[in-house]
């Protein structure tokens, strides 16, 4: 896809995104992207050769191998949102081979799914595409619907069907979170013993976050945050929806916060409030990947572009986008995986 063409895509938001310039945190302090971003970053840090071995193999991979970015597929949904809602668009997907074509069709650096879906399939796919391990999932099955995540299985496991990386899930502000906290640290430690990646869902789960009809889970200082407490239990990438506010601290009247927070590290803009979030990942030390959302149908092109847009414009590593991908026909989806790895691969879009 051409640039003119993601300007197509982007419609009337076109000038706003790829022509704004960051007036909050300087592009110049963060740890941008790029080929040499392992040797910059983690060759100083307590990683050992296998994990950065994995690393590199994650961002050696697909359409954007060797650029310091990524796109990966994840499609845990059958256990996230039912196997029936999330494939009854598309039944071909409750068969897990066709969650692995699409991310190698897709160019994917990786495939995120369950234990399940890659240990049937492990020996035929295992070195043909890097397998990140959903260790854990909230299983959606109990009434009333609760906020955990529980574990579906060990990091041996996963290392043992070939896993190149592990993510896990937190549900920060629930009433769980302690207990997740916990265990996803150990499970951490444990994956970077065995020399696998880790990646980090820091997800932010709280009815009480709703104040006056919005809903704070997304805002850009909550999530911020998460993403600070991601990066303490050592996840090398982190995973976080693009905000949608800002200002839940303020608004819930909770935690701490600084006014600066909100007139001079970001504005109302979406890139600036996407840099926050990456300027909580150690200024970008641990790369920001955003999800794509869920799919909505005719406009899935030009919101996973625009997401792309404002994923790479603030500092992020990337998309991972399953839903817009797999609750289509397949060469669409293959087509939409191929359209956010060109954002990512243009050289007219650079940061804010």
């Amino acid at each position: 896809m051409s640039y003119q063409n993601i300007v197509t895509l982007l419609e009337d938001q076109a000038e706003y995104l790829l022509k704004h310039e960051c007036k909050t945190v300087s592009k110049d302090l963060l740890h941008r992207p790029a080929p040499d971003f392992i040797d910059r970053i983690f060759i100083q840090s307590n990683r050992s050769p296998q994990v950065l071995r994995s690393l590199a193999t994650l961002q050696n991979h697909g359409r954007l191998a060797g650029t310091g970015y990524m796109s990966i597929l994840p499609i845990d949904q059958g256990i996230e949102h039912t196997a029936g809602a999330s494939f009854a668009p598309n039944p071909m997907y409750f068969d897990p081979e066709n969650i692995i074509k699409l991310a190698i069709e897709g160019g994917s650096n990786a495939v995120a799914t369950t234990f399940g879906n890659l240990a049937i399939m492990s020996r035929k796919y295992a070195h043909k595409i890097p397998f990140l391990v959903k260790l854990n999932h909230n299983e959606l099955l109990t009434y009333p619907t609760k906020y955990d995540q529980i574990m579906f299985g060990s990091v041996e496991a996963a290392w043992n069907l070939g896993a190149v990386a592990v993510g896990a899930t937190i549900y920060f502000g629930s009433e769980n979170s302690n207990k997740q906290i916990i265990e996803v640290a150990k499970a951490f430690d444990r994956a970077h013993e065995l020399g696998m990646a880790c990646i980090l869902w820091c997800y932010t789960r709280n009815n009480d976050f709703t104040k006056d009809g919005v809903n704070y889970e997304t805002a850009a200082d909550i999530t911020g945050q998460a993403n600070h407490l991601g990066v303490t239990i050592q996840a090398d990438i982190i995973k976080q929806k693009l905000p949608t506010n800002n200002g839940g601290f303020t608004a819930i009247n909770f935690s701490k916060s600084n006014p600066k927070m909100y007139t001079e590290l970001a504005s109302e803009h979406p890139i600036d409030m996407c840099r926050y979030q990456v300027v909580n990942c150690y200024m970008g030390r641990a790369g920001l990947i955003n999800s794509g959302g869920e799919a909505k149908g005719a406009s899935d092109f030009s919101e996973a572009i625009k997401s792309a847009v404002i994923n790479k414009r603030a500092g992020g590593t990337g998309l991972i986008l399953g839903r817009k991908a797999f609750q289509r026909p397949f060469e669409e989806g293959v087509q939409l995986l191929h359209a956010i790895q060109d954002v990512y691969l243009s050289k007219e879009i650079d940061l804010a």
